[in-house]
């Protein structure tokens, strides 16, 4: 019996005989569907894969966690945390850091920054700041009684300085007894032996690197450091290596991951991705509701044809089957042509870059794309599920017809 409920459903779907107004209701439908489905497609893939840029520059620069702690971390308690590290396999490398704000002096300009001490022989295993080095050499060659630094290029050009210039470093702990006329702010001079490029433009304009003995110096950190930073063999990892770290540390040490440092930038990226999901599922919604117009008025339509069904021995069950089959394949057929035009486009974007960005401005040269089957199980999902509910309530009505009112003035 199944088998003749999807066949007069296809039918009803497919009958070539007369194009009459509803049979244009359910290509409308149709198209409606397949159009909400490919731009569900396209959309979400664009927002993963902008995503999947930001997350690499991050990580690509960033630690993967971080350990700190108010009051700052004495050696001993350092010391404590690595014997902790060196028996995770999991940790790639770590390195103890030293953090503030600092103003920067450079003839006659001058900016506010963060100033961040590190340790040159262990830095380049965590953080991609060697890589990154851009104009002369990363290098802290504090031998010469003059300190070496790095900065960001966009603060190099702030600045107005190249490698090579010598600038000077404003301690903020010198601030308040200058100000009380008691002694001059503390000063450091220092100069540029590089100049880095991240790829992120607040880290390009608001840090600066020096060595971390200079740092303690600077600011006055005898013995005592911000935290430490730490690399993973598998970014992916860091939630579950930062649960075992809270397990064996005490509880007055603050961890992080990369995805903590920047939470409210994912919180944002994500809140915008289901803004889209869900504004773009409208159209599907818009199109199901012209199918539930299409099916209602094809009930009305076969109304006799039900009446004759019913009175030869088709139960209600199966009349409702007959037309949520017919439901169904119109939310079939949309998903599959709606997946086809997505992925069609998709792919022509990923191998042809049909839609370029201006590489002056951005740093990747066309709109990304990354196509999760996930997304794609989702929507279909979606779209089934919204085909189904529009179809229940012709296929109920349909079900309700009495087989003597049908046929009587037939």
């Amino acid at each position: 019996m199944k088998a003749v409920e999807s066949f007069m459903a296809r039918r009803y779907l497919l009958s070539k005989r007369r194009i009459r107004f509803i049979n244009v209701i359910g290509i409308i439908s149709i198209a409606g569907i397949t159009i909400g489905v490919a731009a569900l497609l396209i959309a979400l893939s664009v927002f993963n894969g902008f995503s999947s840029v930001v997350t690499s520059v991050l990580v690509g620069f960033d630690p993967h966690i971080r350990i700190e702690k108010r009051g700052n971390l004495t050696a001993d308690e350092l010391q404590e945390i690595e014997q902790v590290l060196v028996r995770n396999p999991r940790i790639k490398a770590y390195s103890p850091f030293i953090s503030g704000k600092a103003m920067l002096v450079a003839r006659e300009f001058n900016r506010v920054v963060y100033v961040r001490g590190v340790d040159q022989q262990r830095i380049a295993d965590v953080s991609g700041l060697k890589e990154k080095v851009v104009l002369g050499s990363f290098t802290f060659d504090d031998s010469a009684g003059v300190g070496s630094i790095i900065i960001g290029l966009t603060l190099a050009d702030r600045l107005g300085t190249v490698t090579d210039d010598e600038i000077s470093i404003i301690s903020p702990y010198g601030f308040q007894s200058a100000l009380s006329g008691i002694s001059t702010p503390e000063m450091m001079k220092f100069r540029v032996t590089g100049i880095f490029e991240s790829n992120n433009k607040d880290y390009d304009a608001n840090y600066a690197y020096i060595s971390i003995g200079v740092a303690q110096r600077l600011f006055h950190f005898e013995n005592k450091y911000n935290g430490i930073e730490m690399r993973l063999h598998d970014f992916t990892a860091s939630e579950d290596v930062k649960h075992e770290l809270v397990k064996q540390l005490p509880s007055s040490f603050s961890i992080s991951t990369w995805y903590d440092l920047h939470s409210s930038l994912y919180s944002v990226m994500k809140i915008e991705r289901w803004s889209a999901y869900i504004l773009l599922s409208l159209i599907i919604v818009v199109a199901t509701f012209n199918m539930l117009g299409s099916l209602t008025m094809a009930v009305i339509e076969k109304r006799r044809d039900i009446g004759v069904l019913k009175s030869m021995g088709m139960t209600s069950k199966g009349v409702v089957r007959i037309f949520m089959v017919e439901g169904m394949l119109i939310g079939v057929v949309g998903t599959v042509l709606g997946t086809i035009i997505g992925l069609l486009v998709l792919h022509l974007q990923i191998n042809y870059q049909l839609f370029p960005l201006d590489p002056t401005v951005y740093i990747i040269p066309a709109i990304p794309v990354e196509i999760r089957w996930a997304d794609f199980v989702a929507i279909a999902v979606a779209s089934m599920g919204l085909s189904y509910l529009a179809s229940y309530y012709p296929a109920l009505r349909a079900a309700s017809a009495l087989p003597a009112e049908a046929v009587r003035w037939e």
